[in-house]
């Protein structure tokens, strides 16, 4: 045997699972395709949300929250409706992950030097009824750090078990085969890779060198999503969700390719709900690429006001900040707009400044350094939009200004191959919005979620701008952003029980066989249902790469 267990992926998922076996004298084979610089995979990237419920930061906000209001919004977000087969896992899973975030996850990340700023964040408002889609409470707690935060002492974990013996690596070892004898897992086969000294998240090549075979007891699949690969995402593309657009942007680098899905299935291995996907209607073309299509995410807060491709307002539940695929729904099926691939936000300088995030640890470098006094100055005291903010407004493909709304349209309209964009009808629907700010009360449901989350210390004091009319020249200059479908995160994948062992397509465990993180839907093949709740992702692959190494670690004793 090269190894007690073979973990495939070298993303947060399979660092943790790592970590669980090296910290009981396990020898691991860490293998991944691309080179050492990549350690920590996609979730390096992230901006480091976490779901957690009930904590000290939110306490001191004067949040209230519960394990039964989580569990509520997550089973009225996630919608289970194939609980007799493709979500029977899923929903154990689902409850097993509430009862974590409730409990142990806060310590058992503090225990790990992970730390969170004292803001909490209010993503996925909902779809506006109680029962339905939707964070009935700020839960997104960032960690200082980012996801490079996250990521970090997993990552040293890994580099100190490799230097006492106990974890290998093989970078650049691109795994094409399960191997599996006699119902049990025995071993990876595949395609050894030309060295590649590319930088973090730039594409690498796949130039074939040789090949490579290695045995162990267990083997862990944490190989991601498929996020990079459109084939796939169009592949699956799910009919309640329309078509999928012609062009897309690409929230994570390369080799989030899906590849050991198909390849996990032609081991034996169980894949469900491979229609689930996850995927941003809030997307930028990257003014400073890594890789491929590079797109980023808005985070934005409540108040800008989207127009669909033809200058119509968005209809509630399809706001900012709301209902991720409830708006991805809306821009695909409705039948006149269905054939353009963007929407657009109109906005002005007031809200950019106080309302505009950006998705990525590198789009936040005060909070990735852990500059809590740069954090300050800048996010709380500053003036003007983040720099990376102002950088896209200065530089992106995507962003027009102006001092009036006609100036504003016209060159809105020259972002796109036809001027589809109505001047007086979009001043027609700004004016009768503005006239509803007159009040503290509204019949306007955009205007009442903003005096809603102003409500909250948190979002008043650093999320939400004050509410002001769009046209007064005062809050200018005018902002038009156009936005495209960013592509994110599968939520189906590898069917798994609550230790993370793979099913087969008799529903039975492969014997040696797990599977964590994206690839097995953040567990279950699906413990989001159809919808997530933002924080989920990152505190998937950390809960599911955990059950993985614990289980596999105690079967290897």
């Amino acid at each position: 045997m090269d190894a007690d267990v073979i973990v495939v992926g070298a993303g947060l998922a399979g660092l943790v699972a790592a970590h669980e076996l090296t910290s009981k004298g396990r020898r691991v084979a860490l293998v991944d395709q691309e080179n050492a610089a990549n350690l920590g995979g996609q979730a390096f990237w992230s901006f480091g949300g976490l779901f957690i419920v009930d904590t000290p930061e939110q306490r001191r906000l004067g949040i209230k929250d519960s394990f039964d209001l989580a569990w509520s919004d997550w089973q009225g977000s996630a919608r289970f409706d194939r609980t007799d087969d493709e979500d029977s896992w899923a929903v154990r899973w689902a409850r097993a992950y509430v009862e974590f975030a409730a409990g142990e996850k806060r310590s058992w990340l503090e225990g790990h030097g992970i730390k969170f700023l004292p803001t909490v964040g209010w993503a996925e408002r909902g779809d506006l009824t109680a029962q339905g889609h939707g964070n009935s409470v700020p839960r997104f707690h960032i960690a200082w750090g980012t996801g490079t935060g996250v990521v970090e002492p997993f990552v040293a974990y890994a580099k100190q078990a490799a230097r006492d013996g106990l974890l290998t690596f093989y970078h650049r070892h691109q795994v094409d085969e399960l191997v599996v004898e006699e119902g049990a897992a025995r071993g990876v086969r595949g395609t050894l890779l030309a060295e590649d000294d590319s930088p973090r998240g730039v594409s690498s090549n796949r130039d074939r060198v040789g090949d490579f075979e290695l045995t162990a007891r267990a083997v862990v699949v944490t190989s991601g999503g498929i996020g990079a690969n459109h084939d796939i995402v169009r592949r699956y593309w799910p009919e309640r969700l329309g078509t999928p657009p012609a062009e897309m942007v690409t929230g994570v680098p390369a080799y989030v390719d899906g590849r050991m899905l198909d390849i996990s299935a032609a081991a034996g291995v169980r894949l469900v709900n491979r229609d689930r996907m996850w995927h941003y209607t809030e997307g930028l073309q990257n003014w400073d690429p890594i890789w491929p299509g590079h797109g980023i995410r808005i985070l934005p807060g409540p108040s800008s006001m989207w127009f669909d491709a033809l200058g119509r307002r968005l209809p509630e539940p399809c706001l900012p900040g709301y209902d991720t695929l409830s708006t991805l729904k809306y821009l695909r099926t409705t039948e006149d707009i269905a054939d353009h691939d963007h929407s657009w936000f109109i906005l002005t300088q007031k809200i950019i400044e106080k309302e505009f995030a950006l998705s990525g640890s590198e789009q936040n470098p005060d909070i990735t350094a852990k500059d809590r006094a740069g954090f300050l100055k800048t996010r709380v005291l500053g003036k003007g939009a983040p720099g990376p903010v102002d950088a896209f407004v200065r530089k992106g493909a995507d962003f027009v200004t102006a001092s009036n709304l006609e100036q504003l349209v016209e060159k809105m309209n020259a972002l796109t191959d036809k001027a589809l964009l109505d001047a007086a009808v979009i001043r027609r629907q700004i004016e009768a919005r503005d006239l509803q700010i007159a009040n503290a009360f509204s019949k306007d449901a955009q205007v009442q979620g903003i005096r809603n989350a102003r409500r909250y210390i948190g979002d008043r004091l650093g999320r939400v701008a004050t509410p002001h009319r769009i046209l007064d020249p005062a809050a200018g200059p005018l902002i038009g952003v156009k936005l495209h479908t960013l592509t994110r995160k599968t939520l189906g994948g590898i069917q798994t029980d609550l230790d993370s062992r793979a099913l087969g397509t008799d529903g039975k465990p492969l014997d040696g066989l797990y599977a964590a993180g994206e690839v097995a839907g953040f567990g279950g093949g699906g413990v989001h249902g159809y919808n997530a709740l933002e924080g989920t992702f990152l505190g998937g692959c950390l809960f599911s790469g955990r059950a993985a190494g614990r289980a596999a670690a105690r079967q290897t004793a």
